[in-house]
Parts: structure tokens; sequence; C-alpha cells
């Protein structure tokens, strides 16, 4: 009995890709009630098949536009139980760094199934994500071949960054002319800058800070990146270039402004090179 716990104990620990929390039932997880709590993880549920089986999601879960329709539990970084509970699934699915500890054992209390994991913003990161949830989910084949896709759109996207040079380019998250911060080191959207062949126009913080008109002219981006709903909330072209500071900038005397949808440029999920390729073209056009 000793020898088989021992087992049992180092086959969990070999175990990292996904985190399993609370066991409700025996049914595999294809055929349960989900509730996605991650765009991208939502994503790929729906690529492997299991749309149907999605009960819920948050805000983030917007493509395929049909997710848009299902019933919503707020926003990932501020999820109540009380609203998963409501839609009765069996399984809550998502990064385990959304979940607050007291989310996470309020739904093991209810006797909710948790599938968690942990992403990477990389090409290989996505990859490794794209396979923990098709393994977890027991569609392994849709995941290789969700794969395999990706890698010919990154060498598709890689076509498009013949051209010499790396752009500056700076992303703003805006909220209205009221929130306005910049992205910084290690954030995903210096990431996929990156892998557009551009630079990060910033440097020398972490994640995100306020925008300023004294770093945006130290900046002096080549472009300036914002998600539509960002360039919306600013009332298009013509509010961004009130911002202070804008117009003294290289981009925002040549007016080069250029948005994406959030979810395409910053999910890192099996669109991860449609996104780099339009952003490539987009920040040398």
């Amino acid at each position: 009995m000793k020898t088989l716990k021992k087992l049992l104990l180092m086959l969990a620990l070999m175990m990292p890709a996904s985190i399993f929390i609370s066991q409700a039932n025996n049914k595999p997880l294809s055929a349960q009630k989900i509730v996605s709590v991650n765009g991208t993880v939502s994503e790929i549920l729906a690529a492997l098949g299991l749309e149907n089986n999605i009960v819920g999601v948050d805000v983030t879960s917007t493509y395929p536009a049909s997710l848009q329709k299902k019933p919503k539990v707020g926003h990932n970084r501020n999820l109540s139980a009380e609203g998963i509970l409501a839609l009765q699934p069996d399984v809550v699915t998502g990064l385990a760094a959304d979940l607050k500890p007291e989310l996470t054992e309020q739904l093991k209390a209810a006797g909710v199934k948790l599938v968690l994991f942990t992403q990477e913003y990389s090409p290989n990161g996505t990859k490794n994500l794209i396979r923990q949830v098709a393994a977890s989910f027991g569609n392994k084949a849709k995941g290789e071949a969700m794969i395999k896709q990706l890698d010919a759109d990154l060498a598709s996207a890689a076509k498009k960054m013949q051209a010499s040079g790396k752009p500056k380019v700076l992303f703003i998250y805006a909220r209205g002319t009221g929130t306005m911060m910049v992205s910084g080191e290690g954030t995903p959207l210096e990431k996929v800058i990156q892998l557009a062949g551009g630079q990060n126009a910033v440097n020398g913080f972490k994640d995100y800070k306020p925008l300023t008109a004294e770093a945006l002219v130290q900046a002096d981006p080549d472009v300036i990146l914002l998600f539509s709903s960002g360039m919306q909330s600013l009332g298009g072209p013509s509010g961004l270039t009130s911002v202070q500071g804008i117009n003294q900038t290289k981009a925002g005397k040549a007016k080069r402004f250029i948005t994406m949808d959030g979810e395409l440029l910053t999910g890192f999920g099996p669109r991860l090179g449609q996104a780099v390729a339009e952003l490539a073209q987009k920040i040398r056009s």
C-alpha cells in the first residue's frame, strides 16, 4: 500500500502541464458543462469542437463571435463564485493566474472541477497551451492540427518582415483620455511587437505605467498602436491627436496610428500567426 501511495505521488508531481482541482464526477471533460474564464482558452475549446459544452464565459472570450452570445460571468480579473455557480457548470477552466485563492476555494467547496493552465507569451508557449487544453479535454489530434496551422501562419508572417529596420512601436492602452497607459517590458504587447519585427518604444519599467507627455516625447515612436476599442474610446484619431505630446512624436506628425482587436493582438492563442502577420504589415505601411 505504501508503495502504491508513493507511485501515485510521483505521478502527480510529474504532471505540471495543467492543474486539476476537485473532481466532481467521472464523466470525461469533453462531455461536461464548461465555464471558461479566459478568452484564449475559450478559443481553443471552440476549435476543439466543444463550443456547445460551454455554458458561460468571461468578457474576454470574444472569438469566435458566437461565444459572445454565451452568458457572461464578468472579467477574468474580477470574478465571483455566485455568477459562475448560477450556471451550474461541471468544470471551470482558464488560467491559474486569473483566479484568486478565495474564488478557487469557493468553487472547490461547491464541488466544481477546476482545470487551470499556465501561459507563456511566446510561440512555444502558445503551442504548449494548445497541447495542454487538447490533452485535458480529450482531443490531442485536433490540438496538433491547430499547432500545424499555427506554424504555417507564423511562417507566412515571417515573409512580411523581409524589410529592413525595426520600427519603434508605442502601445497605448486607453479607456478615454482619463485612463491611458503604456506597455513596458515583459508585457504580451512587447512580445507581439517583437515577433512582428518591431521594437517597444519604451523601456526601463515592467508592465504598464501612466502615459505622460514627457514620456511620449522621449519615446518618440514611429508608430502608435492601440486596441480598436481604445481608439474608439478616444473618439478616433482626432481624439488621439488632442492628447498632449502626441503631435510632437514622429508617429503623431505622420499620423501613423494603427489599431487591432485586443484579443487577437494579446491572446497568444491559435491565431497568433495571423496577429503577427497583421501587425507586421501595419507597422510597415
